[in-house]
């Protein structure tokens, strides 16, 4: 009879589990243990917690997911202590769980996801957001809220909208701060932008006034005037504070901070003094898009805490973990998963002590979790819960508020798919891709100092160091460029197009200028422009000519003022008088003319002396109609032609044709010497024997040249012009007198100098001319290295 009751059993007992295994199903547990490490006393730990509770009881009230087995969550606190933080995970492995939700501080992750990829149980963490844990490093590490690598982005991308260029940092000097800010260098050197100045904050609390009222007066002396924080919520209250009675957050400023200070806003209700510290600063919060769901958890939410807690993003990531990992549980379980834990070979070897290391054991299964962690697609409070190929969660994105009055206003949005916009970004979705600037817009800020005007971003630092910019001191011309006597100031065109240039620049150059030169005669450029090869001079700021030798050496800017060569010459008047009629024409036009009124003459009474008797008779009387004929169309051009053809004074073909074109000769003879004679005795003749470089140059005149100008050099080595031909010269008066004098009296038949300075030197002498054409094409630069 034992024996009949037994083969029963086995047969049931055997059948059942080939029915099981056929099918691929797994028995259920009836619990399933999960663990849960953050900061229960801090302002996300608050609201995690009760977010937590409540999405266990809701996933394990639901009978449409996980089938009648219970979620068991057990928290533990690790106060953001990565040795704490480590001890609390160790616990959890002797427990048997599947995997923990959290860790909340950066610290901690980095410690705990060693011990997670070890034995294969995976954490899914609502509150670190610190860029470098990277899946590849920690592959059990899952982060189920945005990275600050997205962050970072939205805070450059608000930096080169703005277009400033440099930024000054302070951070909370733990692993959270630290590769933040290293995310934030690399996004803003993206956008050529950059880190001026960054200062660390020790993470430990209770960091007393005085440090941080140095570290803000160290930021108040650099250059940039836009501050990004990005600390914890104790220290960046305490910064703001010293700020404001620092006179920090007044006019010029911008202050950034990043989440920190949006869930701060959204948990609890702040002091009105905590708030007067931070008007007009601007705030990243991670945007959740608005859905019903959401409206009736928060309703909830109220009915909970009775309105003493606020909601905020990370109790939202924190609900929604909790709902993934219970999706990702039952796939789990669909796909045949078992709970299952086995012992590490290497922890059994190290057995001894307290530490009971070999009651920690492998989640066998843990892979399979992961993998369907990591493949879900279910849509949550915060929006879809979905992870792209770098394990992140799908449309990251930012609100951009700010601080104004007792609370804040949106001023707009920013995400990974549109950049910065007026509009949330799940209605741009299911737009075109466009990240192009000209549809980045926000609405108005109201800055600190409540103005409405955007800040410079700013200022010249008092502690950089400077610019040492060279400046000729000249002698003469003082009006480009001289130095004020009695002071280290400089003035003239070229100081205020080079203040000019510098004022528009949207970023500090501190310089300062330094004199070449003794003021009492002009230096050299050459030296001048060489000193910066030396290192004399960063930079030089003056009349600097752009010219070929110079280029080869230093940098010119784009030119800001034309120039070239040109030659002044004296003059004298030609007054008109009795004889001004031969004026028009030189002897030789004269000769010229007077040889053609001779030779038309003979033509014509060649071809008409034999048939017309007009041209016959004594020799006399033919030379004299000769030189009648031809004299008589001068003076009758106009109407010699019908006077001719109508009385038929010639009667030859060809004598006609001459005449006809002689006619039309004589009348641009006549009406070129009528517009000359015109010209001479209405305008002022002015005359010089010098026409221009070339005739200069075949002379053997001296030529004057300004004291150290380019001109000597390239009226010698360009031109071939004896050096002892050229005569320096200081001043507008020196000029004046050498080219009154002349070379007969020791002075210089011209002057070779730039344009701008003959210009301004003959607004005064009215003496002198400029004759010929600009010999050089060049213009003034402002030198670097």
């Amino acid at each position: 009879m034992k024996t009949i009751w037994f083969l029963p059993l086995v047969f049931l007992y055997f059948g059942l589990f080939s029915f099981g295994y056929c099918k691929n199903v797994s028995a259920r547990p009836a619990v399933v243990n999960v663990g849960a490490l953050f900061t229960l006393d801090s302002t996300i730990g608050r609201v995690a917690k009760i977010a937590i509770e409540e999405a266990v009881k809701d996933v394990n009230s639901n009978s449409s997911i996980l089938h009648g087995t219970k979620l068991n969550i057990t928290m533990q606190s690790s106060n953001c202590s990565g040795f704490i933080g480590m001890v609390e995970a160790l616990r959890f492995m002797e427990t048997d769980i599947v995997a923990i939700i959290g860790p909340q501080c950066s610290t901690v992750a980095h410690i705990v996801s060693y011990v997670s990829n070890e034995l294969q149980v995976p954490l899914l963490s609502f509150g670190v957001t610190d860029p470098t844990l990277s899946s590849l490093q920690y592959p059990f590490f899952v982060r189920t809220t945005q990275s600050d690598s997205f962050q970072m982005t939205a805070v450059a991308e608000m930096v080169s909208y703005y277009g400033w260029k440099a930024v000054s940092v302070i951070f909370v000097d733990n692993e959270y701060g630290r590769n933040g800010v290293s995310a934030l260098n690399d996004k803003l050197a993206e956008r050529r932008c950059r880190i001026s100045y960054k200062s660390g904050i020790p993470p430990e609390s209770g960091v007393n006034t005085g440090y941080v009222m140095d570290l803000l007066v160290k930021v108040a002396l650099m250059e940039s005037r836009v501050i990004v924080l990005h600390v914890s919520p104790s220290l960046g209250f305490q910064v703001f504070s010293v700020a404001k009675y620092l006179g920090m957050m007044g006019n010029g400023y911008v202050w950034i901070a990043t989440d920190w200070l949006a869930y701060m806003l959204d948990s609890a209700s702040l002091p009105s003094d905590t708030l007067e510290s931070m008007q007009g600063v601007l705030v990243l919060r991670q945007h959740i898009p608005e859905s019903d769901r959401k409206k009736n958890f928060l309703s909830r939410w109220k009915n909970l805490t009775g309105g003493s807690l606020g909601m905020n993003s990370y109790g939202l990531y924190a609900y929604d973990s909790v709902w993934l990992l219970a999706h990702a549980i039952e796939s789990f379980f669909n796909q045949g998963g078992k709970i299952s834990f086995s012992n590490d070979s290497r922890l059994k070897t190290m057995e001894g002590g307290n530490l009971h290391l070999g009651a920690m054991s492998i989640f066998d299964d843990g892979m399979l979790l992961l993998g369907n962690i990591l493949q879900s697609n279910l849509v949550g409070l915060t929006g879809p819960l979905k992870f792209n190929s770098d394990r992140s969660l799908i449309h990251a994105a930012y609100d951009i508020i700010n601080v104004i009055g007792t609370g804040f206003r949106m001023i707009g949005y920013w995400s990974n798919y549109s950049g910065l916009s007026k509009e949330p970004p799940e209605t741009l979705y299911a737009q075109p891709f466009n990240r192009s600037s000209t549809i980045q817009h926000l609405h108005s800020v109201i800055w600190p100092g409540e103005t409405l005007s955007k800040p410079r971003g700013w200022v010249f630092p008092n502690n950089g160091k400077l610019l040492k910019i060279g400046v000729p001191n000249r002698a003469s011309y003082r009006e480009f460029v001289s130095k004020v006597r009695g002071s280290d100031m400089f003035q003239g065109f070229c100081i205020d197009v080079f203040t000019a240039a510098v004022n528009l620049l949207p970023y500090a150059v501190p310089y300062q200028f330094v004199a070449f030169g003794d003021g009492h005669k002009n230096p050299s450029y050459t030296q001048l422009v060489d000193s910066i090869t030396t290192g004399v001079f960063d930079a030089v700021v003056g009349d600097i000519t752009i010219v070929t030798n110079r280029t080869k050496i230093v940098d010119f800017s784009q030119p800001y003022a034309a120039s070239g060569l040109v030659v002044v010459v004296p003059f004298r008047k030609l007054n008109t008088g009795a004889w001004a009629f031969l004026r028009p024409f030189s002897p030789l036009m004269w000769t010229v003319t007077a040889c053609f009124f001779v030779v038309v003459g003979i033509v014509v009474w060649i071809l008409e002396h034999r048939i017309n008797d007009e041209f016959r008779g004594p020799p006399k009387r033919q030379v004299i109609t000769i030189l009648w004929f031809s004299l008589s169309t001068l003076f009758f051009a106009h109407i010699a032609i019908f006077v001719i053809l109508a009385e038929e004074n010639t009667v030859s073909t060809l004598g006609r044709l001459v005449l006809i074109i002689w006619l039309f000769v004589v009348l641009i003879i006549n009406s070129s010497y009528t517009a000359s004679l015109t010209s001479i005795l209405t305008v002022q003749q002015l005359y010089s024997p010098i026409n221009g470089i070339e005739s200069l140059r075949k002379s053997d005149d001296p030529i004057g040249y300004q004291e150290g100008s380019f001109a000597e050099y390239y009226l010698s080595q360009e031109l071939n012009i004896s050096k002892s031909r050229l005569v320096a010269l200081r001043t507008p008066e020196d000029y004046a007198k050498a080219l009154k004098d002349g070379p007969g009296k020791g002075g210089v038949a011209a002057v070779v100098d730039e344009r701008p300075y003959v210009e301004l030197f003959l607004s005064s002498q009215c003496s002198f001319r400029i004759v010929g054409q600009e010999f050089t094409k060049s213009g003034w630069g402002f030198v670097s290295i």
